[in-house]
């Protein structure tokens, strides 16, 4: 899995950066049930599947808020990502393209209760730039100083989490929250790359993943007080990523076993899981999670395309234990790269 993670990507021709997304990351045969039971605790049962309107197009939804609407990003025939709100209703915005975007790829990563929705977008000198979107109207959003920003959440205070390089894509990205207006990046001790996905209400925690010295993905979370806590891993997992979560403290992300298979994940800190697998599919992934416990996520079919899916967790969340973790405390504060040649972690870019 480290290895086709760290598959190299052109900075030249940021068109072609996802053209093999889905492949890349965690695209491997594995089955299951609709209603999955946790033991002696409850179950993730499927509610509804759902497609952005279009034939062939890839639909793969990022976050949903506490009324249901859920923030995405769809791949058309010609792999032109673009992001979309499917509404409560079930209805479906126009597609959502930031006007700075002139090389066909703008990403829906994050919305809250207020429908604010945050992504980022790619120009043409391959640097990502992130946005927000309110009332009609695009902001653009760029850490100072970094030359690649991505915003991967908002919550209903405003605060966002995200990446940033200060290099390029293909530079080492660092972990950030903006809490108040203060921003706050990190990195996990030793990794070369991390990336924050999401920081609930309460500013709890923040949740994402990153990648170790060997090229490994794992998941994190990093808690109110500042400190880190990884790797945060399913037992049989050879690569983690955690997406999202609620005010109740509860994740959803996937991951991939030795065999090729690659499942939703449930997690509850500070190490209980549970695996969630799609039914007949070759792919399953947990995006995000309401306080309601609705999850929105995706599977991807035997021809390779993915689709969206709503999810509910009934009965009390799971107690699977998982491994050892380790812990750290880190300063909130802009951190120094570890290593700014691209060759030291293969161009790996932030996963969908």
């Amino acid at each position: 899995m480290g290895n086709s993670i760290k598959e190299a990507i052109s900075i030249m021709n940021p068109k072609k950066i996802f053209n093999t997304i889905l492949a890349v990351l965690f695209v491997f045969p594995l089955m299951g049930t609709f209603a999955q039971q946790v033991p002696n605790s409850g179950s993730i049962e499927v509610i509804t599947t759902f497609d952005y309107p279009g034939t062939g197009n890839s639909t793969l939804p990022q976050k949903i808020n506490e009324r249901g609407d859920i923030v995405g990003i769809f791949l058309d025939s010609n792999l032109v990502s673009r992001g979309f709100v499917r509404f409560s209703d079930g209805s479906f915005s126009h597609p959502i393209v930031d006007p700075n975007d002139t090389v066909g790829l703008t990403e829906g990563r994050g919305i809250n209760n207020s429908r604010t929705v945050c992504g980022d977008y790619a120009a043409s000198d391959g640097n990502f730039h992130g946005f927000f979107l309110s009332g009609g109207t695009f902001t653009q959003y760029d850490i100072a100083g970094a030359a690649s920003t991505l915003v991967h959440s908002i919550n209903d205070s405003a605060d966002f989490a995200g990446a940033f390089a200060l290099t390029g894509p293909n530079g080492i990205h660092q972990g950030f929250v903006s809490v108040g207006g203060t921003i706050t990046s990190f990195s996990v001790p030793g990794a070369l790359q991390t990336f924050a996905y999401e920081l609930n209400n309460s500013n709890q925690l923040v949740v994402g993943y990153y990648i170790d010295g060997s090229g490994i993905v794992h998941g994190y979370y990093r808690d109110a007080s500042g400190a880190l806590h990884f790797p945060i891993d399913p037992s049989g997992s050879t690569a983690t990523i955690l997406f999202g979560l609620n005010d109740r403290n509860w994740v959803v992300g996937r991951y991939a076993d030795a065999s090729g298979a690659t499942h939703g994940l449930f997690f509850v800190p500070p190490n209980n899981f549970f695996t969630f697998d799609f039914p007949g599919s070759t792919f399953t992934s947990l995006g995000g999670i309401n306080d309601q416990g609705v999850i929105c996520g995706r599977y991807v079919d035997a021809s390779g395309i993915a689709h969206g899916f709503l999810a509910r967790v009934t009965g009390t969340p799971p107690t699977t234990p998982a491994g050892t973790e380790m812990k750290a405390n880190v300063s909130p504060s802009l951190l120094t790269p570890l290593d700014l040649s691209p060759s030291a972690w293969g161009g790996a870019m932030p996963a969908r």
